[in-house]
């Protein structure tokens, strides 16, 4: 894709506030994550796929001053985002603009690697782990966490017109030439690899009305169902009725929100 629309929701300010809110609803996961990977002082962490880098700038003060991390994204827009918080915080990050395809690492040089829905949105995800696993170090961790069951992602009480752009959003991604529920390849590929899978769960999420869980889906529901409309999986009524319905929904002090499921994997080279 060129930089202009890198990605299925943009890289505009909006975008960067709806990844904001994403970040801090799966913050403590994350950062649970490194701590079971042991991410330390001085490691080389690689960040794959880091769009604006919030998770960059969090993992580049747990490396330190001795340690660096290299943010890998094809926007344009966010490695530029990433270099000005480098610069804002004096942060120890090499902000990379590279798409995965055309990524130069020296073969064992990356003591972690962190990746979070990246491999989601590649036509060749298995080509890109086997490369990922080359520039780790022996003993170098991999944490991923992916999408595992993105049908999961359901209201409770059901409302027709929000049920059918949701459903009509999994299936832009089922005709796309990406796998959404990625997560669920991924001990095999580890497997070929000959690669210690040393942590693995499933991470449900439910989300009630004016929660972070709720706010995340909402964001993504705002900039995406339009997409959807211009691509021709919805109409302009049905957007709307989406919309009546969630809103309706979130007034309801009993409505709860299956966020669609994801994985965490942490494999050790």
């Amino acid at each position: 894709m060129s930089d202009k629309n890198p990605y299925i929701l943009g890289t505009d300010q909006k975008e960067l506030d709806r990844l904001r809110i994403q970040h801090k609803t799966w913050k403590v996961e994350a950062q649970k994550s490194w701590d079971t990977a042991k991410f330390k002082s001085g490691d080389i962490i690689l960040d794959l796929g880091c769009g604006p880098g919030y998770c960059s700038v969090e993992l580049a003060r747990i490396v330190g001053s001795t340690g660096k991390v290299i943010g890998v994204d094809q926007s344009l827009d966010f490695i530029n985002y990433l270099q000005y918080k480098k610069n804002k915080h004096n942060l120890n990050i090499e902000p990379l603009l590279s798409t995965f395809d055309n990524l130069k690492i020296e073969p064992n040089s990356i003591d972690g690697i962190y990746c979070r829905w990246a491999l989601a949105w590649v036509p060749n995800p298995k080509e890109i782990v086997t490369k990922l696993y080359k520039f780790l170090k022996p003993k170098g961790k991999i944490v991923i966490h992916e999408y595992y069951y993105w049908t999961s992602h359901r209201t409770e009480p059901e409302r027709a017109g929000l049920k059918k752009a949701i459903d009509a959003s999994l299936q832009s991604f089922r005709d796309s030439n990406c796998e959404i529920d990625i997560g669920k390849y991924l001990h095999r590929w580890f497997h070929d690899l000959n690669m210690n899978i040393s942590s693995t769960h499933l991470m449900p999420k439910l989300a009630v009305p004016k929660s972070n869980n709720w706010e995340w889906l909402k964001t993504f529901y705002k900039s995406y169902f339009p997409r959807l409309v211009e691509m021709n999986y919805l109409t302009n009524e049905e957007m709307e009725k989406a919309f009546y319905d969630f809103y309706e929904l979130e007034q309801l002090k009993y409505t709860t929100l299956w966020c669609p499921l994801m994985i965490e994997i942490i494999a050790v080279k």
